[in-house]
């Protein structure tokens, strides 16, 4: 049984589908959750029914100077970070040959971008300590591509290629640094797709189901486990054998 006792979480895009479940499986365990996002009320509903002691920080992880006025809070409340999951993402699809500008940047901006230099902000403290453990949620579709997600799946590629390198610059620090790529998980994102739209997904998953947030929530446990300190600079796939990297 993974233990995560006096360890504090870190965990961006902690209100979606994915996000509460793994805040709700690591409070479990004993963690002390730091949560943050966009909506106020769902951080304060989620922050509310997690077993254990958690706190909240409303931030827009879009922009250097919300990533610097964000570090600065986690000082002033004196937290010391002893897990970071970057979780936080969005999407803006579209043909590349229809592709805005904005609809590439804000995609890379927010998925990229601010996930590089707020993980930055925490490793400092991690380096200190020598002991620390970061996780990036990337994606399936960062290793296979995507019509008309050319900008997401730049941006979930980008990211795993980042924590190789990174994992290679501190493991000697004690610090671990992998990737989870959930394939199709069942979310309310999910949930809109047609019948026949989810039928014809699931042909190509060998294990003939959608993933839940719960199966991505585990991985994370693992992965922040004292256990699994010997792994890093590695992507566990979480999507029923689709893919087979």
């Amino acid at each position: 049984m993974f233990s995560l006792k006096n360890k504090t979480v870190f965990l961006t895009g902690s209100t979606g589908g994915i996000g509460k479940e793994i805040a709700f499986q690591m409070s479990s365990l004993g963690a002390k959750l730091l949560i943050t996002g966009t909506n106020e009320e769902k951080l304060k509903d989620l922050s509310s029914k997690l077993p254990n002691e958690n706190d909240y920080i409303v931030s827009n992880l879009d922009n250097s100077q919300n990533i610097e006025n964000l570090s600065n809070q986690l000082n002033e409340r004196g937290y010391s970070i002893d897990i970071l999951i970057n979780n936080a993402g969005i999407t803006r699809d579209n043909l590349f040959l229809r592709m805005k500008e904005d609809e590439w940047s804000s995609v890379m901006n927010i998925n990229l971008h601010s996930t590089v230099f707020l993980t930055q902000k925490i490793i400092k403290g991690m380096i200190k300590r020598k002991s620390g453990r970061i996780l990036f949620i990337t994606s399936i579709i960062g290793h296979s591509g995507n019509p008309g997600q050319s900008n997401y799946s730049a941006s979930k590629a980008g990211l795993a290629a980042f924590s190789k390198s990174i994992a290679s610059e501190v493991a000697s620090r004690g610090i671990t640094v992998n990737c989870i790529a959930p394939g199709f998980i069942k979310t309310p994102m999910t949930d809109k797709l047609s019948e026949d739209q989810q039928n014809q997904i699931l042909k190509n998953i060998p294990a003939s189901r959608f993933g839940l947030p719960s199966d991505v929530a585990s991985a994370c446990i693992y992965l922040s486990s004292d256990e699994a300190s010997f792994v890093t600079g590695s992507t566990i796939h979480v999507n029923g054998g689709m893919g087979m990297f």
